[in-house]
């Protein structure tokens, strides 16, 4: 189980604070593709690093019973001095998984050739970025979480990723941040809707677009 508590974060913009997340308390559903909608400053980043772990609310708690990924693509995790073998061996030592297999893996889906023994220091973003979402593959988690990811890479890759984490949708819970409604509609099952601090569920895609587009047409007239 992943669910929010009361989860409540600010930033300060000079003299003024602003309010991402205002009080939110949500369950998300399991082995169901929750895609998160938000225009761009909604919160939709700061949402899936609170989730994750990786930043703490101003108020509330995450709840997380489950076995949950980091967001994919994000690489702020790793050690820049050990190379892509050496990361792979060292994160699946942690999750006390086969690190043989999660290096082969890994080293499989990111197609970094003879850089996957280089340090990661030496990627650039976009290798940086495609080694965290393989890496993020090559283990098993019961919910993996995504940030506008899958559109890391050439046409190949893409498509390459989108078949490896539709395998993992048959077996695994996912939450897709994005603002692109057709990401949503491919991968997801579900939506909610970030705007002003709160998170509304639908059930139906359609209703989450249409509330998202209401929002992004006042944006835009405003």
């Amino acid at each position: 189980m992943i669910a929010l508590e009361n989860v409540t974060k600010s930033y300060g913009l000079g003299d003024q604070t602003h309010q991402v997340l205002n009080n939110i308390t949500f369950k998300f559903p399991y082995r169901k593709s929750v895609g998160v909608l938000g225009a761009n400053g909604a919160g939709k980043s700061t949402l899936i690093r609170i989730i994750g772990g990786a930043e703490k609310p101003d108020k509330g708690r995450v709840v997380r019973t489950s076995r949950l990924s980091w967001p994919m693509g994000y690489s702020g995790g790793f050690q820049g001095t050990l190379t892509g073998r050496e990361n792979a061996r060292f994160v699946a030592r942690i999750y006390g998984a086969s690190f043989v297999e999660v290096e082969r893996k890994t080293n499989e889906f990111a197609e970094l050739g003879e850089y996957f023994d280089r340090p990661l220091s030496s990627y650039s973003a976009g290798m940086r970025s495609r080694f965290a979402m393989s890496l993020s593959y090559a283990l098993d988690f019961e919910y993996y979480l995504v940030d506008e990811a899958l559109e890391t890479g050439d046409a190949r890759l893409k498509e390459k990723f989108r078949q490896i984490f539709k395998q993992r949708r048959q077996t695994s819970s996912v939450i897709l941040v994005s603002h692109n409604e057709q990401t949503i509609r491919k991968n997801c099952d579900v939506a909610t809707v970030l705007h002003n601090g709160q998170l509304r569920y639908f059930d139906n895609l359609d209703d989450a677009f249409m509330l998202y587009r209401k929002i992004l047409f006042k944006k835009v007239v405003a």
